[in-house]
C-alpha cells in the first residue's frame, strides 16, 4: 500500500493521492452496496408496520441520497488501484443478498399485509437496487475466474430471467464493443425505446449463436448454456409460485422486467453515440478509452462497484473492481452526471439527446487517429475470453 510521506494529507511520495487502505476501501464498498439489501429485507418483512420507514427509506436511498451524495461529493478526487483484498467475499454476499431481497419482495408485493403506496415504493426501490446494484455485482462475477463466482453471477442473472447475458456479455459485447455488430452499443441519435428491444433481441441471438459455435468446437459433450438460462429461469418463477402463489409469479415476472430495463438503460449510456473506426482491412481498430462513457462519481461509483469506470474494465475485463482506473477527460469520454442520473436523462429521449449528441460526436472515428493506448487490447478483442 501507497504510504504518505510528506506533509500534504492524502498524498504518496510521487505526489498523486495515496490508496487508501483495505478496511477503509472495504467499509465504503460495503456500506454503499450492503445498505439498501438491509433496508430492502427490512421492508419487506415489516411492510406497514412503523408507516413503511424501511421501505420509504430504501427508495430514498436508491432514487435520491446517492445523487445528493454524488453531488456533494463530486470535487472529491476519485481511488486509484483500491487496495481491498476482500472484493470477491463482498460480491458473494451482495449476490446472496440478492435472493434474500427478490423472495422477500415477491412475497410482500403478492400478499396483503402491505398498502399499496408501500407497495409501489418497494417494487421500485427494489429493482433499481437488482437493476444498479445485484447487476454491476454479478457483471463483476461473470469476469472473475473461479468457476464458482462466474457460476454465482450467472444466476443472479438467472434469477432476473435476462441469463444470456452472462454469455453475450464476454463473447459478444467486449469483441465487438462500438461497432454495429454489438446490439448493446447504442447508436447516436438512437432513443433508448429502439434501443432497448434491439438489444434485447439481439444480445440474446448472438450469445446463443456465439455459445452454439464455442460447443461445436469443444470435445466434450457439455449441456448448452441456454438450456440452463431458461430452465433455470422457468424454476425461479416456480420459487416464487410456491412462495407467493400465482400473484409470486406475477410480481417477479415485474421486477425481473424492471431490472432487465435499468440494465439495458447503462448498457445504453455506457456506449451511446461511440464508434471504433474501421482501418484499411475492414477490421474495427483496437478497444480504447474512448469507446466508453465514465463516470467519476463517488457514491454510485462505489455502490456500483465501480462500474461507472467503464473503460478500464473494458481494456482489462478480468481486473477486480477496487483496482480499475479512472480515465482523464480529454482520454476517455466523461459523463457530465452520475451514471444512475444520466440513465434517468435518458427516458427523455428529446432532453437527452441535447445534452449528449454533441458530447458524443466529439469522439466519432473522424476525429484524428489516436495515438496508441498501451491499455487497449490487440485486434480489437480484449481478454473478454479469459
Amino acid at each position: 500500500m501507497t504510504r504518505n510521506t510528506d506533509d500534504s494529507p492524502g498524498l504518496s511520495r510521487e505526489g498523486k493521492p495515496a490508496r487508501p487502505g483495505p478496511d477503509t476501501a472495504g467499509f465504503v464498498f460495503a456500506w454503499t452496496s450492503l445498505t439498501p439489501v438491509f433496508l430492502l429485507a427490512a421492508g419487506a418483512v415489516f411492510g406497514d408496520r412503523w408507516g413503511g420507514a424501511w421501505i420509504w427509506a430504501a427508495l430514498l436511498y436508491m432514487a435520491c441520497l446517492t445523487y445528493l451524495l454524488d453531488e456533494l461529493i463530486a470535487a472529491a478526487a476519485p481511488a486509484e488501484g483500491v487496495e481491498f483484498p476482500a472484493h470477491d467475499k463482498l460480491s458473494v454476499v451482495l449476490a446472496v443478498g440478492h435472493f434474500v431481497v427478490l423472495f422477500l419482495t415477491v412475497r410482500t408485493l403478492a400478499g396483503d399485509a402491505t398498502g399499496p403506496a408501500q407497495k409501489v415504493a418497494l417494487f421500485l426501490a427494489a429493482g433499481m437496487f437488482m437493476g444498479q446494484v445485484s447487476n454491476s455485482n454479478a457483471h463483476e462475477l461473470i469476469h472473475r475466474g473461479g468457476r464458482g463466482l462466474r457460476r454465482l453471477g450467472t444466476w443472479v442473472y438467472i434469477s432476473l430471467l435476462f441469463g444470456h447475458h452472462a454469455s453475450a456479455h464476454p463473447l459478444v459485447h467486449h469483441i465487438h464493443v462500438a461497432t454495429d455488430r454489438d446490439p448493446n452499443s447504442a447508436r447516436l441519435g438512437e432513443s433508448y425505446y429502439r434501443f432497448l428491444p434491439r438489444a434485447w433481441v439481439g444480445s440474446f441471438r448472438a450469445g446463443m449463436k456465439a455459445e452454439t459455435a464455442r460447443l461445436s468446437r469443444s470435445r466434450q459433450k457439455k449441456i448448452h448454456p441456454y438450456t440452463v438460462y431458461i430452465g433455470g429461469g422457468v424454476a425461479m418463477l416456480a420459487l416464487s409460485g410456491l412462495i407467493a402463489g400465482p400473484w409470486g409469479v406475477v410480481m417477479h415476472l415485474w421486477l425481473a422486467g424492471y431490472a432487465q430495463s435499468q440494465l439495458l438503460l447503462s448498457d445504453y449510456v455506457q456506449h451511446y453515440g461511440l464508434r471504433r473506426r474501421l482501418r484499411e482491412d475492414g477490421r474495427p481498430e483496437p478497444v480504447g478509452p474512448r469507446h466508453s462513457w465514465n463516470a467519476p462519481h463517488w457514491m454510485t461509483g462505489h455502490m456500483m462497484l465501480h462500474a461507472p469506470r467503464h473503460s478500464d474494465h473494458h481494456a482489462h475485463p478480468s481486473r477486480p473492481y477496487p483496482e480499475l482506473e479512472l480515465d482523464a477527460p480529454d482520454v476517455a469520454p466523461m459523463l457530465p452526471r452520475s451514471l444512475p442520473a444520466m440513465a434517468t436523462l435518458a427516458l427523455f429521449p428529446t432532453l437527452w439527446r441535447r445534452v449528449m449528441d454533441r458530447r458524443a460526436r466529439r469522439w466519432q472515428p473522424s476525429d484524428p487517429e489516436p495515438g496508441h493506448d498501451p491499455r487497449s487490447a490487440a485486434a480489437g478483442e480484449p481478454e473478454a475470453l479469459a
